[in-house]
């Protein structure tokens, strides 16, 4: 589920178990390139997180 808020807290994931989230940012250090943070929180509680130019790349 895309999401407009913060996908974490203080640092930390706020994705919930067994859910997907992801946002979107531009980093200003690669020039404005942007970038997508997906996360997803198996229902074991083990997060998988990843940062790409698409979801695809995740």
């Amino acid at each position: 589920m895309k999401t407009t808020k913060s996908i974490n807290s203080n640092g930390c994931s706020v994705c919930a178990k067994g859910k997907e989230n992801y946002t979107t940012f531009i980093a200003g250090a690669f020039r404005g390139t942007l970038y997508y943070q997906y996360d997803y929180r198996h229902p074991d509680d083990k997060l998988f997180t990843c940062i790409g130019k698409s979801l695809e790349e995740c």
